[in-house]
């Protein structure tokens, strides 16, 4: 349903909403079994065993588990034992970086739960945003985050910054009239969509789409379509593999051949043979290469970047270019003041974006303005 198309009162009819007591509770708690909490799916979690399985599906990592089965079977208990350990490991250190990546990710989440203010049985309320629901009211005050998308009905000096859905970054005017129904996205100034955020000014406005059927979720869902490919370095290793497997397996077979005319007896070529392609595999290379990316990713976190898989690494060290839309993206789009010059006082002004905390700071301590009017206007 296009709800910029529509009226005040339509849009109002079509979403059962009250414009004054909003939702009661019950209302909300029925409308949240129906539509789901106002969340973006995560896609489905990968599991620990998963996580540590994973660590085998390399080309590399499988020669090596191969070579320890045919160690096995010549007998070379000894070497056997070392390859498997030497591939054990390998898994190990693997699982424990990704593993505390994940979990790392997912504590992340749970502490960015934003709040929303929603008008409740005619009271203002504050509440988690994973619970609003499809006509509930909510209030935009400069600052907020949109939680939902929502059909605005109230606007006074309305601005809300749109930077993450349409790459604009001069925010943009929000007025209650209905408008034309082909409008793009940013064109429909009667809406307010999930992720934006209100830089000035305030507002009321009808939730009318929550979670993954917001125009956040679409995207949400496109992205999830994508599917996750080699990196440079996971392709060079395979490619390494293979031309090593081949390579043994024809040498080996030359040998046993060449030892065969010769006379000597074939099992005692086919020994040698798989002895020399035992030992023509490098069994520490993986673990050299899982132990460097770990340190890696050891020195992102010390940068404050989280990196959940291994080998994102090297390709993020492979990165020359990065070319972004910066504003509200890569930076928060917020205009903070820090410096005020009045009165022949030049005074620091500290905090940054729309937080409340900072001091005022004059020739390096804190300045007192309460007393002075000229000054604290």
């Amino acid at each position: 349903m296009h709800f910029h198309h529509l009226s005040i009162d339509e849009a109002l009819k079509a979403l059962e909403a009250d414009p004054q007591a909003g939702l009661t509770e019950a209302e909300a708690q029925a409308r949240l079994i129906t539509h789901g909490p106002n969340t973006l799916a995560q896609g489905k979690r990968t599991s620990a065993l998963a996580i540590f399985a994973n660590q085998f599906k390399n080309v590399m990592v499988l020669v090596l588990l191969a070579a320890a089965v045919i160690s096995g079977l010549t007998h070379d208990i000894t070497d056997s034992i070392v390859i498997l350990v030497i591939a054990v490991v390998n898994a190990v250190i693997g699982f424990v970086q990704e593993y505390r990546a994940d979990k790392a990710m997912a504590a992340l989440a749970r502490m960015a739960q934003p709040l929303a203010k929603a008008v409740r049985g005619g009271r203002v309320r504050e509440l988690p945003s994973a619970q609003l629901v499809p006509g509930d009211l909510i209030v935009i005050e400069a600052g907020a985050r949109i939680p939902a998308d929502a059909r605005i009905i109230e606007a006074a000096a309305l601005r809300i910054e749109e930077s993450a859905l349409t790459g604009e970054s001069l925010p943009v005017e929000k007025s209650p009239g209905a408008l034309a129904a082909d409008l793009p996205l940013a064109e429909q100034t009667n809406m307010a969509f999930m992720g934006t955020v209100c830089v000035y000014g305030r507002g009321r406005a009808a939730v009318c789409a929550t979670g993954m059927e917001t125009e956040l979720g679409r995207i949400a869902r496109y992205i999830q379509t994508l599917q996750q490919g080699e990196t440079p370095l996971q392709k060079r290793l395979a490619g390494l593999a293979k031309i090593l497997a081949a390579a043994t397996v024809a040498l080996c077979a030359l040998i046993f051949v060449a030892g065969w005319l010769k006379g000597i007896a074939p099992p005692l070529m086919l020994l040698t043979a798989i002895s020399l392609a035992v030992a023509a595999i490098p069994e520490s290379l993986p673990a050299v290469i899982t132990i460097v990316l770990s340190l890696g990713i050891q020195r992102m976190v010390k940068k404050n970047a989280l990196v959940k898989r291994l080998p994102a690494v090297e390709t993020l060290g492979s990165v020359t270019v990065i070319c972004s839309d910066k504003t509200g993206t890569l930076t928060q789009n917020q205009m903070t003041v820090t410096d005020v010059f009045c009165g022949g006082t030049d005074i620091l002004v500290e905090g940054t974006g729309y937080a409340p905390a900072g001091r005022l700071l004059a020739g390096g301590r804190p300045a007192e303005v309460s007393g002075d009017l000229e000054l604290l206007l």
